[in-house]
């Protein structure tokens, strides 16, 4: 569903993987292997190997991986996607973590599941395949953005040096030089926007983006004009957006799958069997809280006032309207004689 036909290795990988067994794969067993948390999974390992041949295979690359097709790639850090393994492995996790390294992935979790976890993962893997590339996570708020980067660095251990917080309010001077000599930048829409129009944002060294609350992607929204001022500019990035509720309707979903240029999902609810070891379960209490004196007294006066005589409340409005008038009068006599 991508409008620009967006095609980069990660969105090819795996993408037609040969049998186990096959001549293919035993042509690549001298490939490095995944790192994951998992050693014994022999399968999935064997699996990105494959695809990694398969990849370089479509896509005619002729052992220079790195300058053709993929400017800044590092093809060596490229044989591997590296999974955290200072947290507790969740399955899901796992599985998100690398579709979303090879597509376009649009990640629907419920609160609390581990969005900005899967988040974190993409993008040091991003940060470790291209060394001078520069890597997004946007946010639709100034709280929110200061969030994920002590998560990101909690889970990943990306130096803090390498990352930027990007206002409105930083000078433009400034923000060039942040541009050239840091890696991550966590910012709202509209700040990337706005760089991106004034070219202080080097578009073509952008390699992966991530955009939380995603299912605000409508319309004319400060996300979709990011998406495409960079996709008017360069192929070679990669989308990751998230959201707890990807949408009201099957319309809305449509303009968010389309407007993030999406071509997966991973959708999970509080049902999904993979995630209900590790969803929780809520519970509701009602406290009521008292007023107190001050509020207490306030109230009473409200409801003092609405029960009056409706004959009496009619008298005290044309009290004022009188005492309103007469002050027009006055003032306007005072007028005058300050004419004179």
């Amino acid at each position: 569903m991508s409008g620009l036909n967006q095609m980069t290795l990660f969105q090819t990988w795996g993408a037609s993987v040969p049998q186990k067994g096959s001549t293919a794969d035993s042509e690549v067993r001298d490939v490095e292997e995944v790192v994951v948390a998992d050693d014994d999974d022999e399968d999935d390992d064997d699996l990105m190997v494959v695809a990694v041949y398969e990849a370089e295979k479509s896509l005619q690359i002729d052992g220079n991986l790195g300058q053709h097709n993929f400017p800044g790639l590092d093809s060596s850090s490229a044989k591997v996607w590296i999974y955290p393994t200072n947290y507790p492995i969740r399955d899901y996790q796992l599985k998100i973590s690398e579709a979303a390294l090879f597509q376009n992935t649009l990640v629907c979790l419920p609160t609390g599941l581990g969005k900005t976890f899967i988040a974190a993962v993409v993008m040091y893997n991003f940060y470790r395949w291209y060394p001078s590339g520069k890597i997004v996570f946007m946010a639709p708020t100034k709280p929110l953005v200061a969030q994920q980067i002590e998560a990101c660095y909690n889970v990943m251990g990306i130096p803090q040096t390498h990352m930027a917080e990007l206002t409105g309010s930083t000078q433009a001077q400034h923000r060039q030089e942040l541009w050239r000599s840091r890696r991550i930048f966590f910012l709202t829409p509209q700040v990337l926007v706005n760089d991106l129009s004034r070219a202080t944002c080097p578009a073509l060294h952008v390699k992966c983006v991530v955009i939380d609350e995603a299912h605000k992607a409508l319309g004319n929204h400060a996300y979709c004009q990011v998406v495409r001022q960079l996709g008017s500019q360069t192929q070679q990035f990669r989308i990751l957006a998230l959201s707890a509720t990807p949408g009201g309707d099957t319309n809305s979903v449509q303009q968010v799958i389309s407007n993030l240029l999406i071509s997966h999902i991973e959708l999970r609810s509080e049902e999904s069997p993979d995630i209900q070891a590790h969803s929780h379960q809520r519970s509701l209490e009602k406290v009521v809280v008292p007023l107190g004196e001050s509020l207490a007294g306030h109230q009473a006066l409200y409801l003092q006032v609405g029960t009056i005589d409706p004959l009496i409340s009619d008298l005290v409005a044309q009290i004022i309207l009188l005492v309103y008038m007469l002050l027009n009068v006055v003032r306007g006599e005072i007028k005058v004689m300050s004419g004179h």
